[in-house]
C-alpha cells in the first residue's frame, strides 16, 4: 500500500520502525490511549504505513506514518516521526474521537 519515498533525490535520514512504534506508543498514552486503543492505532498505522516517516501512497500524495492526504509540509514534515504521529494523533481524536474508530473505518472503507 505504501512505497519509501525519496526527497529531493535523496533518501531520508531513516529512523527505525521499532523506534517510530516505541515513539507513538508513548505519544498516544498521553491522549489516554493504551491498551485497546493502542493497539487499534498500532495496526492502523502498520496497514497505513508501516511506520515509516518517508512512506509514501503510490495511488495518491498521502505520506508519513499517519498517511496524511495533504503531503509533506512544515507541520508535516520529511522523514519527522513524531512532527507525524503528533498530527495523526491529532487527526484522529478530532475526526474519530479514537484509534479504535479510526480503525473500524479503516477496515469498513478501507481509508481513515
Amino acid at each position: 500500500m505504501f512505497a519509501v519515498a525519496r526527497h529531493g533525490g535523496l533518501p531520508a535520514q531513516m529512523s527505525s520502525v521499532s523506534a517510530n512504534v516505541a515513539l507513538g506508543r508513548q505519544m498516544a498514552a498521553s491522549y489516554g490511549w493504551g491498551g485497546g486503543q493502542w493497539s487499534c492505532l498500532d495496526e492502523l498505522w502498520t496497514r497505513e504505513s508501516g511506520w515509516s516517516a518517508t512512506a509514501a501512497n503510490p495511488t495518491s500524495d498521502a505520506r508519513g506514518i499517519a498517511q496524511d492526504i495533504n503531503g509533506w509540509s512544515a507541520r508535516y514534515p520529511y522523514g519527522n516521526a513524531g512532527e507525524q504521529i503528533g498530527w495523526g494523533l491529532s487527526y484522529i481524536r478530532g475526526r474519530y474521537g479514537t484509534p479504535c474508530a479510526a480503525w473500524a473505518h479503516e477496515t469498513s472503507a478501507g481509508w481513515y
